[in-house]
């Protein structure tokens, strides 16, 4: 990984302590494209500047609405790469072929574009620094990394000494998410230890396999049931299905796993 500082200006910046819940109440507030950057082949950065937006906690996320010039509108909902009480929110956009609105925000929107955001939202998805002893076992399929980025940041942050480990299954290193910020949090004291999959090609001379997530690699990677990690599962529906199965066979509390799919809609 890179040693270098992330993009000036697009940085998931780590999360200061959370303000009260009741005073994040969802809802609809303009926001204006402050940078942009290409994350992925497939996927962009988009900093957004939204004056009236009162913070969020790591994990949550907001519903996104773009309006035409014919005043057509379309929505989708979309993970939180930041966290905290500032004005600024990062999204890190993956683009769904023949989708509505990903293309639009992947390929076209540019600094100084208006749209509107709806949150923040999501109560259950959540991880904050100093609330529980309980080791946190990260599972990210392609974009699901997104929410979970900022528990890492945060966690980083704090200095916080509950372990870590972050497994990131993904097609090449090119499409591998927060490179940068990734490397930072592994350079903190808080303890951290990530695991990553490639399905297609491994770093060159990394030595390591190539091919899709497999239970016996799930099992190699992530905490063992009896330390009674607080999990945390992210990525399309079927990679959080299949991952969900392995975990109860190999003996978790699948119950007691915070997951989050997303859907094809674009």
């Amino acid at each position: 990984m890179s040693g270098s500082s992330p993009v000036d200006g697009l940085e998931a910046r780590p999360a200061p302590a959370p303000s009260a819940a009741s005073r994040r109440r969802p809802a609809w507030h303009p926001a204006t494209v402050a940078a942009v950057a290409q994350e992925t082949p497939n996927a962009r950065r988009i900093v957004l500047d939204v004056p009236t937006w009162p913070g969020n906690d790591p994990g949550q996320h907001l519903d996104l609405r773009l309006t035409a010039e014919d005043g057509y509108q379309a929505s989708r909902s979309y993970s939180i790469a930041s966290a905290g009480e500032g004005t600024r929110v990062v999204l890190a956009v993956d683009r769904v072929e023949g989708g509505e609105v990903s293309p639009f925000l992947v390929d076209a929107i540019e600094v100084g574009d208006g749209l509107d955001v709806h949150g923040p939202l999501g109560g259950w998805f959540v991880w904050r620094p100093g609330r529980s002893d309980r080791p946190v076992q990260l599972i990210a399929g392609g974009s699901g990394i997104v929410p979970l980025l900022p528990m890492v940041t945060a966690h980083a942050a704090a200095d916080d000494p509950v372990p870590f480990r972050l497994l990131a299954a993904t097609r090449t290193p090119e499409d591998d998410f927060f490179v940068e910020e990734l490397d930072a949090a592994l350079r903190s004291p808080a303890p951290l230890e990530v695991t990553h999959v490639y399905s297609r090609r491994a770093p060159e001379g990394s030595g390591m396999p190539v091919g899709r997530l497999t239970r016996d690699a799930l099992e190699r990677a992530v905490f063992p049931p009896e330390v009674g990690a607080l999990v945390y599962v992210c990525g399309s529906t079927p990679f959080v299905e299949q991952v969900l199965r392995w975990l109860g066979e190999l003996g978790h509390d699948v119950s007691d796993v915070r997951a989050e799919r997303f859907g094809g809609a674009g």
